[in-house]
């Protein structure tokens, strides 16, 4: 009889034992994008024993409970009843997107969480790109608090960050923390050459980031995070299109074909024909590739490439007769930008310890562009001929970029440091085309240029160089009190080239070098709320282009030295910021106020006849406040609200030494296309009675700003709500069926205001106004499939 009892009290044990030892196994994944999410916490409920997710979202725990909770800075925590099969699971968590936890790679180089940072820095969640469906990034970028990017017409743009918006090389451009060019070749319209469907999202830092990136990220640094390859098998393909003739045809998938190997690919071909712009057709194709494997638990391989073949017409701006009017006419239909991009990069990641990392990545590019440009245009009021140019730049890359990171039990610091070596040779030429003017009746203005002749024998620039960019960087992260972090980082840059200018058949070598500290502090108030300050400084060399082309007016046969002896730009950063979260996490604030001194800021001086003079001599001044407001009262609203008021003015600034000359100099005036008040605010709707559906509303604001630099003459135009400068609404809708089937509209621009994204003119008095006209209302659609596998 007692046998009787005991044998079915021992299997009793041993099935609550068999319970306790088992294994729970399985992947963690972000809800929208489906990639792994890294260092996710799957723990019991007690909280008493938990683990974190590898590299490829994949976690492994040994446990009694009948329940985990799965949970990951900046998303919602899943509670998951464990299963009888406690293998292969799946959870995929939801991203909070009210939540200001958001962890951000570009501010330290490495992942941290926002408010560790003590910068100013912004991030545009999946969720975010998902919503807004974008044709171009402008209508991303613009979300970002104190940031302007403008459309200059077929992916071409124009940026401004802590700086007046235009054509300046002072804001770097990363891809996965890679500049997209190498310092020292003029990287405006470079993030044409990205590919928007291939985006996971995008961090953008403001002010001075060149201690850890070094030159041209001086008014700020945005960084574009490619899509990894996600933890389940997903596939889609989907068109866009607009009623100007605008055609997109997009694909995107990949999965792991193993825990081990994973693997994804996007990209779209566009296609424009007969736009609203007068000679504005363009094709486009993108493709983004990337292969991640692990070798172990602590050694990861990634590999990723990026190609892009663009061909564009580049419609002329327009004066002041065609601009008011509404007819979008060009007075070219000959200029065209060709652009051929590859890049490349091996990545590898080593997690020595809990302590020590190191990741050494090697990269490669090869670009080509070739251009006839309208800015290459010159003409003197009056007269019946002009002058205008073909030019090419080519260079190839073979860079390395190794950093270890390490963690320190005293004072609970982390030491992260690195060096970058870039090896670029350039080529680039330029020569003269003539044309004929055909003048409207007024004779003030042109209506059309034709070709006359090709000028080969009419050099502008021919020169090659063997650019070699070197530097050396370094952060240390420590704590003296609990709350309080104080960071400081510095950097060490030299640029170098030997050179061949053929123009005049010299020959040497050019070396900038310089160091550029920070000092950053950080403290947390608790309750969601916390301070920041920092220092920095920005350097920026003048680009190849700008110190082998000959200025205008240059004597005849003076020395080289002359006209390319331009001197390197400093920047001085002073900032002081902080955050908040009220109303039980419904509200969070961000502000930051700074001041950016520039020294030998290397600016364009518009000629009567349309040329450039490049001049970096002078002081300048960028003083602002950026702050953004999200609130969210309900599961379904979410409203958004960001801006930056600021001046961006001459302190010091000589414009000529000429006593005759009528301008001297243009002490105290503010600088041309820097308006004091830019702001971007959403309202989003997503119904709880209709899942997948939303709609938004979002109002884009750019007041007034001067067009020259002796502040004669503003643009100060009315648009919507009587609002001067640009005053812009756009409305965004979509519904997703089940994940499996997308549509969208958006309508931008909706009530059809004429509004220019740029209007300048030259400081004589006979000069005048060229616009930019924005597009008129434009109407885009899309439907998308989406798989989504099991496995």
């Amino acid at each position: 009889m007692k046998k009787r009892v005991l044998l079915p009290l021992a299997l009793v044990l041993m099935s609550q034992a068999a319970w306790a030892q088992r294994t729970l196994t399985g992947r963690v994944f972000d809800a929208t994008t489906k990639e792994p999410l890294v260092g996710a916490t799957v723990r019991t409920p007690d909280a008493q024993l938990g683990t974190a997710t590898n590299a490829t979202g994949q976690f492994s725990l040994t446990t009694d409970a009948t329940q985990v909770v799965v949970s990951a800075v900046g998303y919602k925590p899943f509670t998951l009843a464990v299963p009888t099969e406690s293998s292969g699971l799946r959870v995929a968590l939801e991203p909070a997107v009210e939540d200001l936890q958001t962890v951000v790679v570009t501010a330290s180089r490495e992942a941290q969480l926002r408010t560790d940072a003590p910068v100013a820095i912004s991030k545009l969640s999946p969720t975010v790109i998902q919503d807004t469906k974008p044709t171009l990034l402008v209508e991303l970028i613009n979300k970002v608090p104190g940031v302007v990017m403008l459309n200059y017409g077929n992916e071409q743009h124009a940026m401004g960050i802590r700086q007046p918006f235009g054509t300046s090389a002072y804001f770097l451009y990363l891809e996965d923390g890679i500049p997209l060019r190498p310092m020292g070749v003029f990287n405006h319209n470079a993030l044409l050459e990205t590919n928007p469907l291939a985006i996971n999202s995008i961090e953008i830092v403001k002010g001075p980031a060149s201690s850890l990136y070094g030159p041209e990220a001086v008014g700020g640094a945005l960084n574009v995070l490619t899509k990894r390859p996600t933890s389940v098998p997903t596939a889609s393909v989907g068109v866009q299109a607009d009623q100007y003739g605008y055609r997109r045809l997009q694909f995107g998938g990949g999965g792991m074909a193993s825990p081990k190997l994973g693997a994804y690919v996007s990209g779209y071909v566009a296609r424009q024909r007969n736009g609203w712009a007068a000679s504005s057709d363009y094709d486009k194709v993108s493709v983004n590739g990337r292969v991640e494997y692990a070798l172990s638990d602590k050694t990861r391989l990634t590999a990723a490439a990026s190609y892009n073949d663009y061909d564009s017409q580049t419609s002329s701006p327009t004066d002041s007769v065609a601009y008011y009017r509404r007819q979008y006419s060009s007075t070219t239909d000959f200029t065209y930008r060709k652009t051929y991009a590859l890049r490349a990069r091996l990545t590898a990641e080593q997690q020595w310890n809990e302590c020590n990392q190191t990741t050494l990545t090697a990269f490669f590019r090869d670009n080509n562009v070739g251009q006839n440009p309208t800015y290459g245009i010159r003409w003197r009021s009056g007269a019946s001929t002009a002058t205008g140019e073909i030019n090419e730049s080519k260079f190839k890359s073979y860079g390395l970029l190794a950093q270890h990171s390490v963690q320190f039990n005293w004072l609970n610091s982390k030491l992260l440091a690195g060096t970058s070596f870039d090896y670029s040779p350039t080529q680039y030429n330029a020569h003269q085309i003539d044309l004929a003017a055909q003048l409207r009746a007024d004779k003030k203005s042109v209506e059309r240029y034709t070709v006359t002749a090709d000028r080969p024998d009419r050099p502008i620039a021919d020169y090659d160089t063997d650019l070699l960019n070197s530097a050396v960087y370094a952060q240390l992260d420590v704590h003296p009190l609990e709350r309080l972090q104080l960071t400081l980082g510095g950097r060490f840059d030299r640029l170098s080239f030997d050179y061949n200018n053929y123009l005049d058949q010299s020959s040497g070598n050019k070396t900038f070098q310089q160091a550029t500290p920070k000092i950053g502090l950080t403290y947390d108030l608790g309750h969601g709320r916390g301070l920041y300050a920092n220092y920095s400084q920005g350097f920026s060399p003048p680009g190849l282009t700008a110190i082998f082309r000959k200025r205008p007016n240059t004597p005849a046969g003076a020395p080289a030295e002359f006209y390319y002896n331009l001197k390197p730009a400093r920047f001085f950063n002073r900032e002081i910021g902080g955050w908040a979260s009220l109303l039980e996490n419904k509200v969070y604030v961000d502000v930051a106020l700074y001041q950016l001194d520039g020294r030998n800021e290397l600016l364009n001086i518009r000629q009567p006849d349309n040329s450039t003079d490049y001049q970096s001599a002078g002081k300048t001044l960028h003083r602002g406040i950026e702050y953004s407001l999200t609130y969210k009262p309900t599961a379904e609203l979410f409203f958004r609200f960001g801006g930056t008021n600021a001046v961006h003015r001459f302190e010091d600034f000589q414009l000529s030494a000429i006593q005759t000359d009528a301008v001297q100099n243009v002490n105290g005036n503010d600088m041309p296309q820097a308006p004091r008040w830019v702001a971007n605010t959403e309202l989003t709707y997503k119904p709880q009675w209709l899942p997948g559906f939303r709609a938004a509303a979002e109002y884009q604001r750019i007041s007034s700003w001067y067009q020259d630099q002796v502040n004669r003459v503003q643009y100060n135009d009315k648009g919507l709500f009587g609002a001067r400068g640009v005053s812009v609404l756009n409305l965004r809708t979509g519904y997703s069926w089940r994940e499996t089937l997308e549509v969208f509209v958006n309508l931008l621009n909706a009530t059809n205001e004429l509004y220019a994204t740029a209007a300048t003119r030259g400081n004589a008095r006979t000069d005048r106004t060229t616009y930019t006209p924005g597009a008129p209302r434009t109407f885009t659609v899309g439907v998308q499939y989406n798989f989504i596998g099991k496995k």
